[in-house]
């Protein structure tokens, strides 16, 4: 069953809305504030530099005051929005800009803290709010290297590098904040697209399993209500077959009689759907892909089971394996059939075929293929990896298929076949999916009562 688009948009924009709770940034402030107040007191009481410490201490101040503020304000559990953690890092580039300027501008080692504030803002906020903070940062090492007053010796004189080596820190600085902000902007949004899509998975793995489960409460359901359901059709029965000298009162029991009677059916067909779907553990190969085929087999495409062994050292293996038929298995090969059915202009091939060590399947369709160039990255969550006008997709289902049929011990490999399945003649092949599981991962012993697979077609 496919995730409704809510769901895909609730799993996008989770990531989004968990934000950073005020409290952890009230504490790298005060941790920031600490570190401030530590670094002017033994530049001006152990090495005896000359800065105006005075206004060193109000710019210091000015972070603890808004730490208080935050604090008493809003409470500590909190999650920023988006304005507010972009108001908080500004004014974090803001106070950090200050206090360097007043202590030798970008000749202060501590300049490389500006590239803190980029980094978080990285992390949490959307481009606009991360082009805002990177911008004003970039607009202060700036100011910084143009303008800052200078740091004076114990001897009141200037404590200041050569101008080359100022403008190569500037330089830095302005090259790490850009390249910094982009490279961690990148992998923030990849963790966060792999976290999404392994929830969905989670989510699509969960639903499976709860049909099956279904099975066996209908099925449980139906053996239990067995009991009251025959005991009600004969005393309905027996009421007829009294009530004859009134025949209103004798049709009445007997419309009940025969309401019992069709319950009793219809709890008797559930019952036995629900114990093949709960007790039927495992299946022949065929049985389970065709299983998993089903739901896309009337949506016009023609799709065609080839079954058969793979020779091997001259003999020819006719036994098709049992294997264990997991919600995961089943749900994945359904993701996989549907992309092949979506995209194929008519035809649909599903190749069975087993050797000693292993079990293959592979899914051909006659449609335009994969992209070449996309071909290494199928199965990234969030990428669509082939195109059809009037197909919307978020790209989830094939990373759901391929993570869930990893999961059950599956190899999986994409490629693009010939021309042979396409109706049309043309020269490009259609996609090709190549599944195969070594045989002690898959393979179930047959159950009791199973039939023996060397019978099977």
């Amino acid at each position: 069953m496919p995730l409704h688009d809510s769901e895909l948009a609730m799993l996008r924009d989770f990531g989004r809305r968990n934000r950073v709770r005020l409290k952890t940034q009230i504490l790298l402030r005060w941790i920031a504030v600490a570190g401030q107040t530590g670094a002017a007191l033994v530049a001006a009481l152990v090495y005896g530099l000359v800065f105006p410490t005075g206004l060193v201490a109000i710019t210091i101040g000015a972070a603890g005051i808004a730490n208080l503020l935050a604090a008493f304000l809003m409470p500590a559990t909190r999650r920023l929005s988006e304005r507010e953690s972009t108001a908080m890092l500004v004014f974090d580039v803001a106070q950090l800009s200050v206090l360097l300027w007043l202590t030798g501008g970008i000749d202060n080692p501590f300049a490389l803290l500006m590239l803190a504030p980029v980094t978080i803002a990285a992390t949490m906020l959307r481009l606009p709010g991360l082009l805002l903070v990177g911008g004003l940062a970039l607009v202060s090492v700036t100011v910084l290297w143009l303008w800052g007053l200078p740091i004076l010796s114990p001897q009141m004189t200037q404590l200041s590098p050569p101008a080359l080596l100022s403008f190569g820190v500037w330089l830095a600085l302005a090259v790490g904040i850009i390249f910094i902000g982009l490279y961690v902007r990148r992998v923030t949004i990849e963790m966060q697209a792999m976290g999404d899509a392994l929830a969905a998975t989670q989510l699509a793995l969960s639903r499976e399993q709860k049909l099956t489960d279904l099975g066996g409460v209908v099925a449980a359901a139906a053996h239990e209500l067995g009991t009251p359901l025959a005991t009600i059709t004969l005393t309905a029965a027996e009421l007829a077959d009294d009530l004859s000298d009134n025949p209103e009162l004798a049709e009445d029991a007997a419309l009940i009689r025969a309401q019992a009677i069709r319950c009793r059916d219809i709890l008797r067909s559930m019952g036995r759907a629900g114990k093949e779907d709960t007790h039927l553990r495992q299946a022949p190969l065929e049985a389970v892909v065709r299983e998993a085929a089903e739901p896309h087999l009337a949506r016009g495409r023609e799709v065609v089971f080839a079954v058969g062994a793979e020779p091997e050292n001259g003999e020819e293996m006719d036994a098709q394996p049992l294997i264990h038929r997991r919600p995961e298995i089943v749900h994945g090969l359904r993701n996989l059939i549907q992309n092949a059915v979506d995209f194929s202009e008519s035809r649909v091939e599903i190749d069975l075929s087993w050797t000693a060590d292993s079990v293959m399947v592979k899914i051909e369709d006659d449609g335009p293929g994969f992209p070449p160039g996309l071909i290494g990255r199928i199965g990234d969550p969030f990428m669509r990896s082939r195109r059809r006008p009037g197909y919307d997709g978020m790209g989830l289902g094939l990373f759901i298929a391929k993570t869930l049929l990893e999961r059950s011990g599956a190899r999986l490999s994409f490629a693009n076949g010939g021309a042979q399945l396409r109706a049309s003649g043309a020269a490009a092949g259609g996609a090709i999916v190549l599944l195969a599981w070594p045989r002690d991962k898959i393979e179930a012993a047959p159950a009791a009562g199973t039939p023996n697979p060397h019978f099977l077609p």
